[in-house]
């Protein structure tokens, strides 16, 4: 929806601010570097308009009496429901309104009533106090840089570079070689940290307001499954612009496309390598018009090393750029697109790591290593460091699943978010409602993998909606031939470590 900047200092000037949100205008194009100044305080804000195109939802957005005053990124699914319960009478149809005037009316407990992807700040400027929250998964971002009093706050790493040192961490960069990803709210940036999904601060004391529970419990029935991803994405349909949807093919992507009713789907691949006939099948049953973009290699490295100048980070998976290149072509038909993250780690569809997960009875980091990691390099000592947190539970199953469905998502959500804002869309999931994730968290591997079945639960509710075909295929990913990018590279865990050679290359050459 939008790109947010906040700062808390006296040092920073204005001119230094405005710089800073340019920097991710792309993030909101509709109503750009819109700002407010309240002492020592600067908030700044990039706008996308989604829902309610009127003026009157820019922000900063301010409370009636004007004492109260709002940045926001994100979408709140459930905003009108929550204004009639609340009888919150409403001046705009926008949820930054109901978001601003329901945390007046119960404080920071509304955090728990949101239905959405968020991350928000709300100063108060009468006492200087703030308010800081992001959602429950990390859907949306938010990172943040301190030193000693001064605070500043962004949607994207790239505008705090002006405002500290460009440092590496060494221990994040083990972190991507090994994994591809940042762990314990770690950035590449050894001044720069990811706020956490799941808590709030209040002038500097953090707090978690919402925990996922992994313990045991019996699965849904096929109904009670089948209203709640139908109602998670008849949400995520609510939009004042035209929503599109990825379609690989795939189970998640096709279930979510049969749902939504959407007119347009995008796909993308290679010449030789590519879902294309998948996508088509599943786009001809649905009636919808659809899009099959082509990329080389040549097209790749380009765009990737758009992607790593620009951002100042390294990307996490090659399809990081496939998702780019498809949304940028999306851009001409949709502001909102439909996607199937999180299906995977619901439903435990990376089956041989969840498998050896559940027949194992004893924790063994070197097993999990040894399905998990990327690339050639031997450090399982910063495998130890991520999966760290999650030991607090006893059984490898439940160690894998809540890791998945936190650490490693949260990989896939920036991932997501970083693709698909750079081209003024907004990404939305149906299958990260937290009413899926919570209803799903601690149901048996039995269930999620009947007869060895990967995600046999959706194939079952959704069989007679969707082509057999796409039911009995086989699970892929954007497909991308490192191997032939990287010419010379023999084997895909030596290709691995020339695309995270690439990116390091491409991103110390342009700090």
């Amino acid at each position: 929806m939008c790109g947010i900047l906040f700062a808390k200092s006296n040092r920073i000037t204005k001119n230094e601010f405005i710089s800073s949100l340019n920097i991710i205008k792309h993030r909101g194009p509709d109503a750009p570097l819109c700002f407010f100044q309240h002492n020592d305080f600067m908030l700044g804000h990039n706008r996308l308009s989604i829902m309610d195109l009127d003026l009157r939802a820019n922000q900063p957005f301010f409370s009636d009496d004007q004492r109260y005053v709002m940045i926001y990124n994100g979408e709140v699914y459930n905003y009108r429901e929550l204004a009639i319960q609340y009888m919150i009478e409403m001046k705009t149809s926008s949820d930054t309104e109901l978001i601003l005037k329901l945390y007046l009316k119960i404080g920071s407990s509304m955090l728990n009533k949101l239905n959405g992807m968020f991350s928000l700040i709300i100063l108060d400027t009468l006492t200087n106090e703030y308010f800081i929250a992001r959602d429950r998964l990390g859907i949306k971002p938010l990172y943040y840089v301190q030193q000693n009093s001064e605070l500043i706050i962004s949607s994207e790493v790239a505008p705090l570079l002006n405002f500290t040192s460009a440092n590496l961490d060494e221990t994040a960069i083990r972190q991507y070689k090994k994994m591809r990803n940042f762990f314990n709210n770690r950035t590449m940036y050894k001044n720069i940290r990811e706020f956490p999904p799941a808590h709030f601060s209040c002038n500097g004391k953090v707090s978690r307001y919402w925990s996922n529970n992994y313990s045991e419990k019996a699965p849904p029935t096929d109904e009670e499954l089948k209203y709640l991803i139908e109602s998670a994405v008849n949400y995520r349909k609510i939009s004042d612009v035209s929503v599109g949807s990825y379609l690989s093919g795939g189970l998640d992507s096709t279930i979510v496309t049969a749902l939504a009713n959407v007119n347009h789907t995008w796909t993308i691949g290679f010449e030789n390598e590519n879902e294309f006939k998948w996508s088509k099948l599943a786009a001809d049953k649905f009636g919808t018009e659809h899009h099959c973009i082509s990329i080389n290699r040549e097209e790749f490295l380009e765009t990737a090393r758009k992607l790593i100048t620009e951002r100042k980070e390294l990307l996490t998976v090659p399809n990081e750029v496939l998702i780019y290149f498809m949304t940028l072509q999306a851009k001409s038909e949709n502001t909102v697109i439909l996607s199937g993250e999180g299906a995977d780690e619901l439903f435990f569809g990376y089956d041989r790591i969840f498998k050896w997960a559940a027949s194992t009875t004893h924790w063994d980091i070197k097993g999990f290593n040894d399905l998990y990691s990327y690339g050639s390099h031997d450090d399982i000592e910063i495998i130890e460091d991520a999966i760290n947190p999650y030991l607090v539970y006893q059984e490898p199953i439940s160690i894998v699943a809540s890791f998945f469905q936190e650490a490693h998502l949260r990989g896939l959500l920036r991932r997501l978010d970083n693709s698909t804002m750079m081209c003024s869309v907004e990404a939305r999931s149906p299958f990260l409602d937290f009413r899926l994730i919570e209803r799903l968290s601690g149901v048996s591997i039995e269930y999620k993998m009947e007869n060895r079945v990967v995600k046999a639960p959706l194939k079952r509710v959704f069989r007679d909606l969707l082509p057999v075909e796409v039911i009995e295929r086989k699970k892929v990913g954007f497909p991308v031939p490192l191997t032939d990018i990287f010419a010379g590279q023999k084997t895909h865990s030596v290709s691995y470590d020339s695309w995270f050679d690439f990116n390091l290359a491409v991103l110390e050459g342009n700090l």
